[in-house]
């Protein structure tokens, strides 16, 4: 590790943003305040993160050739890039385009990326996935993002990425989900809670995010996103991770 980069992660803040008793809530926005807590956040909120970015690498050797194209749709400070990146040291020429509305986000991530993949083709975009024009690809990855739009603009999306998707390429999708089991629904929202519990939050904390993100964060069943996927076109799809309510989905566009 470098200097800089040591001193990079002596620099990542922790998380106190919901600490303090708050008079008003506003809706979570992924502004400059959680763009300088991510790192620490996503750790202590999200149980199995590193897990699912580690994997995420490794799946791309598999689909992703010399000369490939790779999407990274909410990628908020470009961690699932790097780890892919990490995986693809072989090829020489990967094009990859990380892609995200909140310009804190996007601006840190350019800065993180440029410092981390020097010699990589990266474009950073600060944008709507919605309205994107995408190029050919052979891998998109959508973690954790889908489960911020609009219900209903879920599914156009997926057409438009599964169209974007060259015949054998891949589409990652990470979500947090619930469940149509009442019991299965409440003690793996319970657990979350004590996940996040163990890693330092405290009451408050835990309750006024989940009040903030109410109304910005709709989740669906893991059925729902497979049959979406299925609907799609995709010819295989496999949730191939789950840690309490958070799931990763494998899709897989066939070569008709």
């Amino acid at each position: 590790m470098s200097q800089h980069n040591a001193s990079n992660q002596s620099a990542i803040s922790r998380d106190a943003i919901f600490a303090t008793p708050l008079d008003k809530l506003a809706s979570f926005s992924f502004d400059e305040q959680v763009a300088s807590v991510f790192p620490d956040m996503i750790k202590r909120s999200i149980p199995g993160y590193s897990h699912i970015l580690g994997m995420t690498g490794v799946m791309a050797k598999r689909y992703v050739p010399e000369g490939g194209r790779i999407y990274d749709l909410g990628a908020s400070l470009g961690a699932t890039t790097l780890s892919v990146a990490q995986q693809l040291k072989h090829l020489n020429d990967v094009a990859f385009i990380t892609v995200d509305t909140s310009a804190a986000m996007t601006e840190r991530c350019a800065a993180i990326l440029a410092e981390n993949l020097p010699q990589r083709s990266i474009t950073n975009l600060c944008g709507d996935i919605r309205s994107l024009e995408y190029q050919p690809c052979d891998l998109i990855l959508l973690n954790f993002t889908l489960q911020f739009l609009p219900p209903q603009d879920r599914q156009p999306l997926l057409d438009k990425l599964f169209q974007a998707l060259r015949a054998g390429g891949a589409l990652v999708m990470s979500e947090k989900v619930h469940f149509q089991d009442p019991r299965q629904a409440q003690l793996l929202y319970e657990l979350h809670h004590d996940f996040k519990r163990a890693n330092g939050y405290s009451d408050i904390e835990i309750s006024q995010k989940r009040t903030a993100l109410e109304d910005v964060m709709l989740t669906d069943t893991p059925e729902t996103h497979q049959q979406r996927l299925l609907d799609t076109g995709f010819s295989f799809t496999s949730q191939w991770f789950q840690y309490l309510n958070f799931a990763s989905f494998l899709a897989i566009k066939g070569d008709s």
